[in-house]
């Protein structure tokens, strides 16, 4: 179909649950686990598909005057990279808020605090084999935290670099493809596309998020 031919259809992603036949735990992780489904496509098509059964996460686009974005450096395995992104956190502590868990990734991960919140972005990070589902906030009027109530980081986290960049520098790196994280990939473009829409795209930090019909194991 073409888009001269789509009729009534909308260009809207749409919930649209298919029935599972059939689930079993392939695998169980540290920090996802890995579902495979038999499902039922139509009367006639079943088909078996891996899902990786993912909590969810939250992602921070910090901005300061007169417009540096906040970036940390991470290693990241299973790429083999050290990767500039913007501070992130999964959403794995039950029931934590991801306007909440996003306020605490930020002071953790950026030794900062953030006096205004919006919405820049909702994203599926790869929909063909994982239910991970990203909001990306976007943070101004920042704040250092006072270095004897800094975060402890360990981990991959221990020896992170944090750094202001600025965002015509970031676009362009992107642009390079020097730059891959899809977090900061999507969170950056979504800023340049609300600063030239003069903030008409941002959503209020509390917008709704239907994470509905994701994979659970």
């Amino acid at each position: 179909m073409t888009g001269d031919d789509a009729g009534d259809v909308t260009l809207r992603d749409e919930v649209a649950q298919r029935k599972v036949l059939e689930r079993k735990a392939s695998f169980s992780g540290e920090v996802w686990d890995v579902v495979t489904d038999r499902v039922r496509l139509d009367p006639s098509t079943e088909v078996t598909r891996d899902v990786v059964a993912h909590p969810g996460a939250v992602a921070i686009i910090a901005v300061r005057e007169p417009g540096e974005v906040l970036l940390v450096r991470q290693y990241r395995h299973p790429v083999g990279r050290e990767l500039w992104e913007p501070p992130a956190g999964l959403l794995d502590v039950d029931g934590e808020d991801p306007l909440e868990a996003a306020k605490r990734e930020l002071r953790e991960e950026g030794d900062v605090t953030a006096g205004e919140w919006h919405v820049l972005q909702d994203f599926f990070t790869s929909p063909g084999g994982s239910s991970e589902a990203i909001r990306i906030y976007l943070a101004r009027d920042i704040a250092s935290v006072p270095s004897d109530e800094r975060h402890e980081r360990v981990d991959e986290e221990r020896d992170m670099l944090q750094r202001w960049w600025p965002v015509e520098d970031v676009l362009a790196g992107i642009a390079a493809g020097d730059l891959g994280c899809p977090t900061l990939v999507v969170g950056v473009l979504a800023l340049d596309a609300a600063r030239r829409a003069d903030g008409e795209t941002l959503r209020p930090a509390d917008a709704p998020w239907d994470r509905s019909g994701l994979a659970r194991p």
